[in-house]
């Protein structure tokens, strides 16, 4: 039983990586895009003013952006094709197909029941509980429902891909007939969505009370849930009526009120009679994070990770943390270790919490939102008194260093599976890992790697005794239907940096060209 549940586990995790693989490449794109469209940077170089370099960082910005937007799409998509045994773009497709169908199940519940949100003209559907999501308004469950319909779509395709009827019912035979599944899965889905949802994000709601008459630990579990509840996407009911009602805070300008952390802290900032920023202030903090702490997140990722898997991690994650550095956008990472590593999240939420907390207790009033170079640029123009930014950068270089110190400790004396500590099975034996072939070097060229793919296969026992071949970063992942066939010394004849065996799942070590080398023995198996 335990050994079942680690399997499911272990490929449910290589599922949610899949769609976030491209984000590495993608977010640096993003950032690229936010720097050209910073309004600071174009002011300091104004060559960037020119209106076709301003429509393409725009572009940069916008066309990534709406990638992360609809990471559901994205996971409803990729996990049934990862976990599919058989045929995994009808898997992928039926999942695309089932998450329209919840989202116009949600949408037609809503609007028989007349409970369809009017989007508001500053804020559009936040913090009405719903959202629209491919043209679809729908209760907003986010990247969850797409985590969750995308696994239900992976099980039921397993189960019924194979299904096969005689005479009139052929038709919905094989993955028709777990499109036919999915069809009413699908819709009971946005029934009970629709009905338990709301439910949840009320009773996060009715937080909100609580946190604004705390002090200092309401500002503490404000920052908490606000990360903590990112998987689901309620993490938006924290924030949103701090920092856009009266909830954060209301300042009068004689006849005119402004209500809300974000307008007020927009209003204070260019009032130069305004010596101190007011505490609404804090409410705008949870960037505070996303600017300094990843980068110690990241770097403990980066410390930990085996060192054959050292390179690719760099190069996927450094991005990334840029990303989240300069446009606060986390989700790539965030996903990277939340099902992986579910102890380090929760601390991480914490310690985001505590660091807020700690800005009030060391009275920084200092502007947290937008990204790092705005928010330098901002404090540096409202001055120390007004914001003692100054402290808010020691506190920045301690948050990394916390982050640092706690995760690695963590990472090594529980050898959780963050990026970079998959590729090898620490609890593999020597008779587990066999020798590399040769000690080839890290930049061997791809021909030379996907070389002698017929001894590969003879290797593994042979077309017959392959059941499938999947991929992730580093890994040609094998099921093969009898282990005792397998020959290391054919499988080697290809370089790589070792067999790990785990009774009939068999990965092998390829680094960054395990893509080939997968290509090639598919290719390979459909001529013998």
């Amino acid at each position: 039983m335990k050994k079942r549940i680690m399997n499911a586990l272990e490929n449910f995790s290589k599922a949610m990586l899949q769609p976030l693989m491209y984000l590495s490449v993608g977010g640096l794109i993003l950032a690229i895009g936010a720097l050209i469209t910073n309004s600071a940077i174009s002011s300091a170089l104004p060559f960037l003013k020119w209106a076709p370099i301003q429509i393409l960082g725009n572009l940069m910005y916008q066309t990534i952006y709406v990638i992360v937007n609809n990471l559901a799409v994205l996971f409803v998509v990729g996990i049934p094709a990862a976990m599919a045994k058989k045929d995994k773009h009808h898997a992928g497709l039926i999942g695309l197909m089932s998450y329209l169908m919840y989202l116009t199940t949600s949408n037609v519940l809503l609007s028989s029941m007349g409970k369809l949100a009017e989007p508001s003209e500053m804020l559009g559907l936040i913090g009405t509980g719903q959202t629209e999501i491919l043209g679809i308004q729908c209760v907003d469950m986010s990247v969850f429902g797409g985590i969750i319909l995308g696994c239900l779509v992976a099980y039921v395709y397993n189960r019924t891909y194979n299904k096969r009827f005689e005479g009139a019912m052929q038709i919905f035979s094989g993955v028709r007939f777990s499109f036919l599944i999915m069809i009413f899965v699908s819709i009971i889905f946005g029934i009970v969505g629709n009905l338990v949802w709301p439910v949840i994000q009320s009773g996060i709601s009715a937080l909100a009370g609580v946190i604004s008459g705390s002090g200092a630990f309401g500002l503490f579990l404000y920052g908490f849930l606000e990360r903590l509840l990112i998987p689901t996407g309620l993490h938006h009911l924290v924030y949103t009526p701090f920092q856009f009602s009266d909830l954060g805070g209301v300042l009068q300008l004689g006849d005119n009120t402004v209500a809300g952390a974000y307008a007020i802290a927009m209003t204070e900032l260019n009032m130069p009679e305004v010596t101190k920023m007011s505490d609404s202030i804090y409410y705008m903090a949870i960037g505070f994070t996303k600017m300094f702490g990843y980068i110690g997140i990241v770097a403990a990722f980066i410390h930990t990770a085996r060192p054959e898997n050292k390179k690719r991690i760099r190069a996927t994650l450094i991005p990334l943390v840029i990303t989240s550095c300069i446009a606060g956008i986390t989700e790539p990472i965030d996903f990277m270790f939340i099902f992986a590593a579910p102890m380090l999240f929760v601390l991480h939420a914490a310690i985001a919490g505590l660091f807020i907390a700690l800005l009030k207790i060391f009275n920084v009033t200092a502007f947290c939102g937008g990204n790092i170079i705005t928010s330098f640029l901002t404090n540096l123009a409202a001055g120390t008194e007004k914001t003692n930014w100054p402290m808010m950068y020691v506190l920045a270089v301690i948050q990394i260093i916390v982050y640092f110190v706690l995760f690695s400790f963590l990472i090594k004396k529980f050898d959780l599976k963050t990026p970079g500590r998959e590729a090898v099975d620490v609890s593999a034996s020597e008779t587990d890992v066999a020798a590399p072939a040769a000690e080839t070097k890290k930049d061997s060229k791809t021909n030379a790697v996907t070389a002698n793919i017929a001894s590969l296969v003879e290797g593994l026992g042979g077309k017959e005794n392959i059941n499938s071949t999947e991929n992730c970063f580093t890994r040609l992942r094998v099921n093969v239907k009898d282990p005792s066939l397998l020959k290391d010394e054919l499988i080697n004849k290809v370089p790589n940096s070792g067999i790990v065996k785990k009774d009939n799942d068999i990965q092998i070590v390829f680094g960054l060209q395990v893509a080939e080398v997968r290509n090639a023995v598919e290719d390979y198996l459909k001529t013998i």
